[in-house]
């Protein structure tokens, strides 16, 4: 069992619900969960490293892309704490989902953004961002929670 906290990104409540897609599935697959619709690096930090934590530790991104290529609103703050963070996150390992439109030119660039920065800050990337694209009338959290399923033998 391994430890999981999904940091969420979301406008309007699609990338939410694919967050919350994915802790169904992670909890069946017997993995701890933590999600976090308002993340907060402080919590999320604290969380992961618990003294009771002797798990594998993984952060989940799922995050749109909002306006010109920005990140979503409730997780700006989480974003602008991180690229100030200095402690060591090596021992973190990295998944990403990205919701986005590639009728943009920034399709997924929050999602992108992010997962570059927090291997930047030393997180290990397992796979490649999955970057779902809206304009192709897909069901997301049904293709986030099998994604997931296809990658189980990571974690």
């Amino acid at each position: 069992m391994s430890s999981f906290q999904i940091i969420v990104g979301s406008m309007l409540g699609t990338t939410e619900y694919v967050g919350e897609a994915c802790e169904e599935t992670l909890k069946k697959l017997d993995h701890q969960v933590n999600i976090h619709l308002k993340p907060q690096l402080s919590t999320i930090i604290n969380q992961t490293f618990s003294s009771k934590n002797n798990k594998k530790n993984f952060w989940l991104i799922c995050t749109s892309t909002y306006g010109a290529g920005d990140f979503p609103d409730n997780i700006k703050e989480f974003v602008k704490d991180v690229k100030s963070y200095q402690q060591d996150l090596s021992s973190i390992h990295l998944l990403t989902i990205g919701v986005g439109d590639s009728n943009y030119d920034t399709y997924c660039k929050a999602a992108n953004n992010l997962n570059s920065l927090l291997i930047s800050k030393g997180c290990n990337e397992l796979i490649h961002p999955n970057l779902l694209d809206m304009s192709l009338n897909i069901d997301p959290e049904l293709l986030s929670q099998q994604w997931i399923i296809d990658n189980k033998d990571l974690f």
